[in-house]
């Protein structure tokens, strides 16, 4: 790769985990977009950048998130139990969602990231009060839960943040227990994407190092800072206001939703 490719991985990396501690979201919200700038900058035509961007931010996540996780549970803020109920239908529904957002329109993908960080940054930015009485649902209404997330999550290579914190915040689980599960949440979601992505058709015209559409090079280099950063945003989460937290997630949703729209339709998506 181009130096300059390099250093703007190395960067982005940084940026990536220090966010994915701070707010639980596994960082691909923030990969994609620019991932997907870095391709398009490399000369990759954005239908096969779309879909390289989503695959690579899975597999960095699979590194991002077991730096973060660890550090959260170092201060007893993941809530393993809820864990074990949610990830099955994490994992079933990221391997399937991997397989299918390979062969659909680039468009789709698109459109489906920016409805949902709009939902979810709504949601998050509203604070609305849930009912004091729901809670988590049972194994089955997990599994369909997890399922959902991980499908949507995997077909936008994201960690699942986006839906799984406003659903557990919905469910009356404290903000910082929220984020700190749905670090935990993104590694079985991380691994059953990327080996779904990995095992997609290549198409033509994928960058060297690429393997199905994971684009092995840009894992490994945003992977180098990502494990740094990871605990320091962590230990940051604990320490601001619940209120505060929610506002910089919320915006930071809105701000990429945006960015999505723009790459994708401003920009004349051509095939």
């Amino acid at each position: 790769m181009d130096p300059i490719i390099i250093a703007a991985l190395l960067v982005l990396g940084g940026a990536t985990g220090f966010l994915a501690g701070l707010l639980g979201i596994g960082g691909g919200m923030i990969l994609v977009p620019f991932v997907l700038a870095i391709l398009s900058a490399k000369g990759v035509s954005i239908y096969i950048s779309l879909k390289l961007a989503v695959a690579t931010s899975l597999a960095t996540i699979v590194f991002t998130s077991l730096s973060s996780v660890r550090a959260h549970h170092q201060r007893g803020a993941v809530l393993w139990n809820l864990f074990v109920l949610l990830a099955p239908g994490i994992f079933v529904g990221s391997l399937v969602g991997a397989q299918w957002a390979a062969r659909v329109d680039a468009k789709v993908v698109g459109v489906l990231f920016a409805v949902f960080l709009v939902f979810s940054a709504t949601q998050m930015f509203l604070n609305s009060k849930p009912n004091a009485s729901r809670r988590i649902p049972g194994r089955i209404g997990s599994f369909g839960t997890g399922s959902a997330i991980g499908l949507m999550a995997a077909f936008v290579g994201a960690g699942g943040g986006f839906a799984s914190i406003p659903f557990m915040v919905w469910c009356n689980v404290a903000i910082q227990n929220a984020v700190a599960t749905s670090a935990a949440l993104g590694l079985p979601l991380a691994v059953a994407g990327t080996i779904g992505y990995l095992f997609a058709p290549t198409t033509l015209g994928v960058p060297a190092g690429t393997i199905g559409l994971v684009y092995i090079p840009a894992v490994l280099t945003l992977a180098i800072t990502s494990v740094l950063t990871a605990p320091l945003g962590a230990r940051a989460a604990h320490s601001l206001p619940t209120a505060s937290l929610k506002k910089i997630f919320a915006v930071s949703l809105y701000l990429l939703a945006a960015y999505m729209v723009y790459k994708v339709f401003l920009q004349q998506v051509t095939y």
